[in-house]
C-alpha cells in the first residue's frame, strides 16, 4: 500500500530556507507518511532546482503565482492526503506522530505557527495566528495545510490567484482542526517591516478580501 501523504511546496529562489524545509521532513519519510514530495517553482534563478533534485522531487514549473503554483503541484501529486508547505516553514520533531494519529479522522487540519525568532512580538503575532485558526478555523499558508485529497477536489482546489489562495481554499473547505504540533516559519518579513506594522497589514488585507477586493490588487500592494 503506498504511503498516503504527498507533500506540495511551492518556490522561488528558495535556497535558503528549502534544506530546512526538506530535512524537517525525514521522520515522515522514516516512518512511512510520506508517498512523494512535489516541488511547484515560479522560475528560480538561485539553486532551489538544484536542492529539489537532489531530493527526489518532482518538479513542476510555471509562471510565479503562489496560488497558480501550488494548483499545479497538487495536480501533479498522487496521495490520498496533500501536505502543502511553505519553503521557508519547517515542522518540529514530532509532527508526524501526531499527523498519523490526525490521518484517522479524514478531515482537515493545520499546524500551530512559531516564528524563528524570540521575544514578545513574535509570540504574540504566533498567538494570534493560532488563535484566529482555533477559534475562527482561518489559518494561513505558513501554518501548512493537511488535507484529504477529495475534500481538496470537492473544495476546488487552489484558485490561480498570487494572494489569499489559501485563505480561499480554507473557507471552501470543511472546519480545519489545528494540530498540536507546530510549523517554525521565517521572521525575515516582520523582521524587516516591524512586528506591529506587518501584523496590521495582513489583517488590513484580510478585510479588504473579505470585502471583496481583487487578489491581483492586493498583490500589488502587499508587495509596495
Amino acid at each position: 500500500m503506498p504511503a498516503p501523504i504527498s507533500i506540495v511546496i511551492p518556490t522561488l529562489n528558495a535556497q535558503d530556507g528549502l534544506p530546512a524545509c526538506l530535512q524537517a521532513l525525514m521522520e515522515g519519510l522514516r516512518g512511512g507518511l510520506i508517498r512523494e514530495l512535489v516541488i511547484s517553482d515560479g522560475g528560480s534563478t538561485d539553486l532551489t532546482l538544484d536542492i529539489a533534485e537532489e531530493a527526489g522531487a518532482t518538479v513542476v514549473t510555471g509562471a510565479a503565482s503562489r496560488g497558480g503554483q501550488l494548483r499545479d503541484g497538487c495536480a501533479q501529486a498522487k496521495g490520498d492526503w496533500l501536505l502543502v508547505l511553505h519553503s521557508d516553514t519547517a515542522l518540529l520533531p514530532g509532527w508526524s506522530d501526531t499527523v498519523e494519529h490526525h490521518l484517522k479522522t479524514n478531515t482537515p487540519a493545520a499546524f500551530r505557527l512559531a516564528f524563528q525568532a524570540a521575544g514578545i512580538a513574535p509570540k504574540w503575532v504566533a498567538g494570534w495566528a493560532n488563535l484566529r485558526s482555533r477559534v475562527f478555523g482561518l489559518p494561513y499558508g505558513d501554518q501548512g495545510l493537511l488535507v484529504p485529497r477529495n475534500s481538496y477536489l470537492s473544495a476546488g482546489g487552489y484558485q490561480d490567484q498570487p494572494l489569499m489562495e489559501d485563505v480561499a481554499l480554507v473557507r471552501a473547505l470543511p472546519p480545519v482542526t489545528l494540530l498540536k504540533a507546530n510549523a517554525v516559519t521565517s521572521a525575515e518579513r516582520y523582521q524587516k517591516s516591524g512586528w506591529v506594522r506587518r501584523g496590521a497589514r495582513n489583517l488590513w488585507t484580510l478585510t479588504r478580501y473579505f470585502l471583496g477586493a481583487d487578489p491581483e490588487r492586493l498583490a500589488q500592494a502587499y508587495r509596495r
